[in-house]
């Protein structure tokens, strides 16, 4: 891994343990563009994944990118929310509970929602789809109340 990957990656870490640490105080505006964060169920654990995410709106939907930095798999919370659909988002110091759907490659709102989410990230997940061979997924979290 090269000098300039592990420091993004420390710095992923501060900025997600800072917006868990203030309760949304800090964190959603932190890195450039909207982050929130994502509570998941751990699909072996059972225990409570936390993470960091970069989103985008569509409508009252909060469209995720399950790039993983463009590595050849898909991170976890990707798995968990695929698994356990019933997840929670944070915005900032906002709490709901939501559910998760999967949207890949050759559903009829991939392309639309890619291009919303990448556009709204810089087109830095063209740029992750480049790294990888795997078709990158997008998760679709709609709240249901909160």
């Amino acid at each position: 891994m090269s000098i300039a990957t592990t420091l993004q990656h420390a710095f992923l870490r501060l900025h997600e343990r800072l917006y868990v640490g203030t309760d949304g105080k800090l964190g959603h505006r932190m890195i450039g563009v909207p982050t929130l964060l994502l509570r998941t169920t751990g699909r072996k654990s059972g225990a409570e994944r936390t993470n960091a995410l970069v989103y985008a709106m569509d409508g009252a939907d909060y469209v995720l990118v399950g790039s993983n930095g463009g590595a050849e798999s898909s991170p976890g919370w990707f798995f968990n929310a695929r698994e356990q659909p019933q997840v929670a988002i944070q915005v900032a110091r906002r709490k709901m509970p939501g559910t998760a759907r999967v949207v890949e490659r050759g559903d009829a709102d991939y392309e639309r929602l890619w291009k919303l989410v990448n556009e709204h990230n810089h087109d830095r997940y063209d740029a992750y789809q480049t790294m990888t061979s795997r078709p990158i997924p997008l998760v679709v979290v709609s709240p249901s109340g909160g």
